[in-house]
């Protein structure tokens, strides 16, 4: 059995850890590159980490979207891209991964939530852009959550429909 991370439980840190040995390996034969290999090693990893990223990101973006538009045209729509980020998010997430997305919720929600104003914005809902937060209301538990979804503001709906 190899020290390090097993391959089968956590691929990120599978990754990292496998380039740290090939980089420290005594260099008795010459013929393996193992300084290419090992970049090549890490990049496997932090793909898998920028995709996780960005699926925290894109749930993040339509969970604000559900709690803070008047519109119930796209929810649905909004719903669908979050259960398939979710999808995508469950198959990637390893331990490690899991950690690092914690650490850097603070800075996937200001990019989810630019993008969430960005589009609210562009269908002119420059109030609802308006009020989601500026701190993130969401744990990574109800990110990844695949029953959980944000209660849209009753007054916000309830408003929007009485303008109708």
């Amino acid at each position: 059995m190899p020290d390090g991370p097993r391959y089968d439980d956590d691929f990120y840190a599978w990754t990292q850890y496998q380039a740290d040995v090939l980089r420290t390996m005594r260099r008795a034969d010459n013929r393996l590159d193992r300084e290419h290999l090992a970049e090549e090693i890490e990049d496997l990893g932090k793909s898998e980490r920028n995709a996780v990223r960005s699926q925290i990101r894109r749930i993040v973006e339509h969970l604000l979207k559900l709690a803070c538009s008047p519109s119930e045209a796209p929810r649905y729509s909004w719903m669908r891209s979050i259960a398939e980020a979710r999808a995508a998010l469950r198959d990637e997430m390893s331990p490690t991964l899991r950690r690092d997305a914690e650490t850097m919720l603070p800075s996937l929600y200001r990019d989810g939530r630019r993008q969430a104003a960005l589009g609210l914005q562009e269908h002119g809902e420059h109030d609802a852009a308006a009020l989601l937060p500026m701190l993130c209301p969401y744990t990574l538990d109800q990110i990844a959550d695949d029953e959980w979804y944000p209660d849209p503001s009753a007054d916000q709906l309830g408003n929007e429909r009485d303008k109708a």
